[in-house]
């Protein structure tokens, strides 16, 4: 106010600031108020958010664990944080090295306590070619040997058949459903029902929570491998594509509509007389549709032991460590052998069903795998005959009172793992030409023939049969002649420059688009096993001249199911090359899809198809004068 002005003026000037500082203080109020209301509606509308959406509870609960891990190793040895720029003095690696072993316990147990997707994943984990590091991989190895839990068939599975039937009561449809699983799986699990008529029937139900938790797994799983790509634990384009590849499969099982029809096509397909099903005896279950739903599928029972449950027995008479679970040994043979990522661990100890283990590095270098493999069975063989004897034996003289009863004990044990060896030449033989022909003859195939989803029918003979089509591929013609292609290159041991031409063909891209390397490649993802295959050095080595920075989608799942099998087939002590076993299906799908190609490429028997020596290559040879008459 200035002085000078009149008292009527000084007056109005003071009304006007008392009437402004009022509005200011009401206004304060107002938003005060309103911040308040925002903070309390902000945090109802969370909690409601959190009670009535289950997936961000198992969110928050897995992030609850993580997020501490995530700061453990950001205070630790992340490049921003104030400990490691001004306080310690430790080695980094050392330090990363004890950050592993501190934090994967805390892993493992979010792991089993979620279950579900998290044990899956954790499996896929322990046997991965991604660098997973081995304090990591030692925890997730266990998952292998847990068996999923089951849900209460009172309270979870009956009603769910009688809704997704429309049934008032179960009794309605079957005669009898037994309430204890035959199997469990992180999405369903799976019960033995009969019908009225007498015939036996697998029910596979999905549970109820499955269409919800998935996904929100899925999300927490992307964030996780987002964090490990941060902290420099895996490659960012390796974990990747390995993770869209994961979400497709898990979401792909969900879809149980689709794998039923997937089901009736094999099964279709396996009727027919020219198909390799009756040669190999193989069965697939038949679906009924009637009994079926989006979320049950109803199928054939075929009775027997899985394939695993039998090779269990045959490696622990090999001498193989099976504690961490059959499809553990079987896909880390593999992928110690194939090794595509040349991240195995040399110095590892553990046992598994490569003959490295069973014979010196020097005694490798010099016979061939087969023959290492041919005298590991021979030597088995022998020990076992001596065990069987032995048992007879004592079984003999058991009645006479004078066996002692720890002696008993040791009889019984060793006679539960006593096996016969006869069947698993014949197995890998049937399994390999099957799926063979459903990649390059049908187009659609079981991308997860591991061997929890293979049976030892009980029949005369034994029959093999085929489960579980969640995790299928399709491809289209053009697709599988490509791959036909690629696996009769291999098979024939042709030049590398055509090796790698066929591979290009697919769409795999390197870095330095290294012709030899992309053969190398190829023959260690489908030929046979060599000698030099067991030195982890070469894997390094030949890592080191290049790398792949994209896999087609279409040979992935391929490759995959290539190396499940090989993997059964090696820890069984077999050594087989797919593309050589795969011959005739390429042959067929080459003539069948690009006949074309066939006049270059193979000449076609009535009785037999087999493969010659490109045009091309033979005119290659030939002397100038002769090209133009060839």
């Amino acid at each position: 106010v200035d002085p000078h002005h009149s008292p009527d003026t000084k007056k109005k000037i003071m009304s006007r600031m008392a009437s402004f500082a009022a509005r200011g203080s009401a206004l304060r109020r107002g938003l005060k108020y309103t911040a308040g209301a925002t903070t309390v509606g902000a945090g109802a509308y969370a909690y409601s958010k959190y009670r009535s959406d289950p997936g961000l509870q198992r969110q928050l609960q897995f992030w609850s664990v993580i997020a501490p891990v995530v700061a453990d190793y950001w205070w630790h040895v992340g490049a921003s944080s104030p400990y490691r720029k001004y306080v310690a003095s430790d080695d980094k690696d050392e330090a990363v090295a004890e950050l592993h072993r501190r934090n994967a316990p805390r892993l493992y147990r979010v792991m089993i306590d979620l279950g579900s997707l998290y044990i899956k994943l954790g499996q896929v984990l322990s046997v991965t070619a991604l660098p997973v590091p081995e304090a990591y991989r030692v925890y997730f190895r266990k998952l292998q040997s847990d068996v999923p839990g089951h849900e209460e068939f009172e309270q979870v599975i009956r009603p769910t058949i009688e809704r997704e039937l429309g049934l008032d009561s179960i009794e309605d449809a079957f005669d009898h459903v037994e309430e204890i699983p035959c199997g469990a799986a992180s999405i369903g699990q799976a019960h033995v029902a009969t019908l009225k008529d007498g015939r036996r029937i697998l029910l596979k139900i999905q549970y109820p929570d499955a269409p919800w938790q998935v996904p929100a797994d899925i999300r927490c799983v992307g964030d996780f491998m987002k964090m490990c790509v941060w902290f420099g634990l895996v490659d960012e384009d390796a974990s990747k594509l390995s993770y869209d590849e994961f979400s497709r499969q898990f979401l792909a099982e969900l879809d149980y509509d689709r794998e039923r029809r997937n089901l009736e096509e094999v099964y279709q397909s396996s009727l027919d007389p020219d198909a390799p099903y009756r040669k190999y005896n193989v069965v697939v279950p038949k679906v009924y549709p009637e009994l079926s739903s989006s979320k049950i599928i109803a199928m054939e029972f075929l009775p027997g032991p899985k394939l695993e449950q039998e090779a269990k027995k045959l490696l622990k008479s090999l001498g193989i460590d099976t504690s961490k679970g059959v499809r553990g040994i079987v896909t880390e043979s593999a992928r110690k052998a194939v090794d595509t990522e040349g991240n195995s661990d040399e110095s590892s100890t553990e046992s598994h069903a490569l003959p490295a283990n069973h014979w010196s590095q020097s005694a490798i270098k010099l016979v061939s795998v087969d023959t290492l493999f041919s005298l590991t069975r021979w030597a088995r063989h022998i020990a076992s005959w001596y065990q069987s004897m032995w048992l007879t034996s004592l079984s003999w003289m058991k009645p006479l009172g004078i066996v002692p009863n720890r002696w008993q004990d040791w009889m019984e044990i060793q006679s539960e793992n006593q096996y016969n060896g006869d069947w698993t030449k014949g197995a890998v033989e049937a399994l390999l030409g099957v799926h063979g022909y459903q990649i390059l003859n049908q187009g659609l195939f079981n991308a997860d023939p591991h061997p929890g989803n293979i049976l030892l029918v009980q029949d005369r003979p034994t029959k093999i049969g085929l489960i579980d089509y969640g995790q299928c591929k399709r491809l289209t013609t053009k697709e599988r002649v490509k791959i036909a292609n690629l696996m009769l290159s291999v098979a024939n041991d042709e030049s590398d420059e055509a090796i790698a031409d066929r591979f290009r063909d697919l769409g795999i891209a390197t870095k330095n688009d290294s012709t030899p390397f992309l053969a190398e490649f190829a023959r260690l993802c489908f030929g046979p096993m060599q000698t030099k295959h067991l030195d982890h050095s070469w894997h390094r080595e030949f890592h080191q001249t290049d790398r792949v920075l994209y896999f087609p989608s279409e040979l992935s799942m391929v490759y995959r199911t290539s190396l499940l099998l090989r993997g059964l087939a090696m820890s069984l002590q077999q050594n087989v090359s797919v593309s050589e076993v795969w011959r005739d299906h390429a042959l067929q799908a080459v003539k069948d899809g690009q006949p074309e190609l066939l006049t270059e490429d193979a000449v076609i028997d009535e009785s037999q198809l087999f493969r010659r020596r490109k045009t091309s290559s033979v005119i290659v040879e030939l002397p100038p004068s002769q090209v133009e008459l060839k």
